[in-house]
């Protein structure tokens, strides 16, 4: 995953930023763990309590989050998704792909967390996905650090 920081010069500690990050998928459908990168963001800068916003600015990729413990997860979502929206010539929008329009729909391209004491504030099972329902393809993702 490549990073861009918005601005000029490094971000200064504790004002609000925004990251672009490149997200590369390898398979048509894929729940990538991105807990890791967004919470790296967090911890560099500086922002003691705070939101942060992601934001996948394409209409067949989402963000998710939800239980990163047991990766067997990961498929029974593919495979709900599927049965909710399967590979089907028989969709108005037919170009092949209405199926991932639809799972990017139901899941949704945003998601607002908490920062507290430096930290990103998640569950203790929980995680980040970017989900991919069109891939593979080189995918962006946008990320906005807000101090309080």
């Amino acid at each position: 995953m490549l990073e861009q920081t918005g601005g000029a010069a490094a971000p200064e500690k504790s004002r609000n930023q925004h990251h672009a990050l490149q997200v590369e998928t390898r398979m048509r459908v894929e729940l990538k763990d991105i807990t890791s990168q967004i919470a790296r963001l967090v911890e560099r800068s500086g922002i003691e309590s705070g939101q942060c916003h992601i934001f996948v600015p394409h209409t067949t990729a989402a963000i998710l989050i939800n239980e990163n413990y047991d990766p067997g997860l990961r498929k029974d979502i593919e495979n709900f998704l599927k049965k909710l929206a399967p590979v089907s010539p028989d969709y108005q929008h037919n170009d092949g792909n209405c199926d991932a329009h639809l799972k990017a729909a139901i899941i949704g391209v945003s998601k607002t967390l908490l920062i507290e004491h430096g930290q990103l504030v998640l569950g203790r099972w929980q995680g980040i996905y970017f989900c991919e329902f069109d891939g593979p393809r080189q995918r962006n993702l946008r990320v906005k650090l807000v101090a309080d």
